[in-house]
């Protein structure tokens, strides 16, 4: 199919490009951006005024709950909250059941997801067989499966020999090591930020010692490997600080932060709102407006959704005994804007932040609007309004804290692969 993209204001973070253009998409592929291509006839014609064009959005954490967990959500809910949020790749952890710590489950995962609606999914391989911190898995056979990097998920490495032994073969391959830092002792038990709040609701808490402690160890056995690491989900001003003298010093570290982290904070658990309930736990306002700063800068690379879906039941519980996470794919966008906006960002600026710079960690040719890059496009209208309920997220989990908030940013259509995958201005 032969699609124009006409009228729209195209933002493209990896040339810097902000400008009226329009862009021209045949078998996948753009083809032009500006003037039309000799001999271009286009068989649809979508109409961008008043509206953004920009790259996909690239989102390095996404939990898609298949295979294990169906009855939280399922590949087809949660590709089309994908499609919906204007997110065109995405990076899923391999805490799924089983874990993806095997060739096969990662080529029938890929394999299911290949319908042209539905994002391009790319697996992060177990690091250690079941997760369990104790047995190192096939890292080169899951690579040529399909899987982009190596992690635990949420879950940490207690053995720092099979740490080390993980990193070292890593580098070996010059595979990524993906790692979220939280001391499992110092984390035991917790369900909220080690702060005021939690003293008062009489909570157990997650000190910020529990990112750091964690983190000095990823750090320093990234330095005696030369692995190429990436922090997930950095959640305090410490582990920033941490992160930025470790570049400094020459280590080849990356991080991200989740969005729920740049605009909520501890006190947003309320009166035990387990909608809340995250991981990491929300921390203080002084962590919030230092990441939200850091990100700003650069300092943290890239921002992602931390997608999570729970059913019901899973949040309808007491808050101490709430399942952790909420529902992003839908408000990676909005949410970004929001922060820029209160940022005062160029809007090229926060549009990078979830599109090619998680390429770049992801190591894809995605995130970008030049000739001959793949046609995964969003567009969408930065003034209209999308209101956060459960009948207009496509995702099976309506779990998020800012269900009934109204934020400016909604999706007109998304591109996968020169696909239509979604038309907002059907519904």
């Amino acid at each position: 199919m032969k699609i124009h993209i006409k009228n729209g204001r195209l933002i493209d973070p990896a040339s810097k490009t902000d400008k009226p253009l329009d862009v021209f998409v045949a078998a996948g592929r753009i083809v032009g951006v500006g003037d039309t291509p000799a001999g271009f006839e286009a068989s649809s014609v979508l109409d961008a005024g008043g509206c953004v064009v920009c790259p996909g959005l690239v989102d390095l954490s996404a939990r898609l709950r298949e295979p294990g967990f169906e009855y939280r959500a399922t590949l087809e809910s949660e590709m089309a909250a994908a499609a919906a949020g204007g997110v065109t790749r995405l990076a899923c952890p391999p805490d799924t059941d089983p874990v993806l710590d095997e060739p096969g489950l990662v080529e029938m995962l890929t394999h299911r997801a290949r319908l042209p609606e539905f994002a391009h999914v790319h697996p992060v391989g177990a690091l250690t067989t079941q997760l369990e911190g104790k047995a190192l898995t096939e890292m080169a056979e899951l690579a040529e499966a399909g899987c982009v990097a190596f992690g635990q998920a949420n879950r940490a490495v207690v053995d720092t020999q099979v740490l080390l032994r993980a990193m070292m073969y890593a580098a070996t391959f010059d595979f990524p090591v993906w790692l979220q830092a939280q001391d499992p002792f110092l984390a035991r038990k917790g369900v909220a930020h080690d702060g005021e709040v939690a003293a008062r609701l009489g909570l157990v808490g997650i000190p910020v010692a529990a990112e750091t402690i964690a983190l000095a160890t990823i750090l320093q056995l990234a330095r005696e490997t030369g692995a190429r690491v990436h922090v997930t989900r950095v959640s305090s001003a410490a582990g920033v600080e941490m992160i930025t003298a470790a570049r400094a010093a020459g280590i080849g570290v990356t991080c991200d932060v989740a969005i729920h982290h740049l605009h909520l904070c501890e006190n947003d658990v309320g009166f035990f709102n387990a909608h809340a309930r995250l991981d990491p736990p929300l921390r203080s306002t002084g962590d919030r407006d230092a990441l939200r700063k850091a990100l700003a800068s650069g300092a943290i690379n890239a921002l992602c959704s931390d997608h999570t879906p729970v059913d019901d039941d899973g949040k309808q519980t007491p808050f101490d005994e709430a399942e952790v996470g909420a529902t992003g794919l839908e408000l990676l966008l909005p949410l970004t804007l929001k922060w820029a906006r209160e940022m005062k960002l160029p809007m090229v600026t926060a549009l990078a932040r979830v599109t090619s710079d998680p390429a770049r960690i992801l190591g894809v040719d995605a995130g970008c609007l030049k000739v001959g890059a793949p046609a995964d496009i969003c567009v969408f209208d930065p003034v209209a309004d999308y209101l956060v309920s459960r009948e207009a997220l496509k995702s099976q989990g309506k779990n998020t804290p800012f269900l009934g908030y109204a934020f400016p940013g909604r999706v007109r259509y998304t591109l996968i692969d020169g696909h239509l995958a979604f038309d907002g201005t059907l519904s």
